[in-house]
């Protein structure tokens, strides 16, 4: 990739990207709270932040880390359409991985739709490795793959 990615928090400048891509139908004061919620880098008592992907200054995806355990984290890229099959989802889980890594982490964890061809190729390319099978609490049927950070 030649143009240079980070991940950064979300701002409260970041509306109108929000609102196109994440939080479609939410009022400004919604988008604040949620970036606020964000912010806090805790849910349901357990760490938790949500990154704007960015290429240069355009927010192209987001990604988030959630804690699993004391040692174990998730990562859950979303890059937006327009940008997809560019190399940007596996950079920026290089990056995410990478800081989880340096705040202790030790473990990464993924649940993936059985019918999710590209996420299993990404999480695969990344070195995650098969673990299990089993259906999630929405009902879905997932595999769940595992990679030691």
């Amino acid at each position: 990739m030649h143009r240079k990615m980070t991940l950064r928090s979300f701002n409260k400048n970041d509306l109108a990207v929000l609102r196109a891509h994440v939080l479609a139908g939410s009022s400004d004061a919604e988008m604040y709270s949620t970036i606020d919620s964000w912010n806090t880098r805790c849910y349901n008592g357990k760490y938790f932040e949500m990154f704007a992907v960015c290429v240069e200054e355009a927010i192209i995806g987001t990604i988030s880390l959630y804690q699993h355990g004391d040692d174990t984290i998730s990562a859950g890229p979303e890059i937006f359409p327009e940008y997809r099959q560019k190399g940007y989802a596996s950079a920026a889980m290089e990056m995410a991985l990478a800081y989880a890594k340096a705040q202790g982490y030790k473990i990464a964890v993924a649940q993936i739709r059985k019918n999710n061809i590209a996420s299993i190729r990404l999480h695969e390319k990344l070195g995650f490795a098969l673990e299990s099978e089993t259906i999630n609490r929405h009902g879905n049927e997932v595999f769940v793959y595992t990679k030691t950070l």
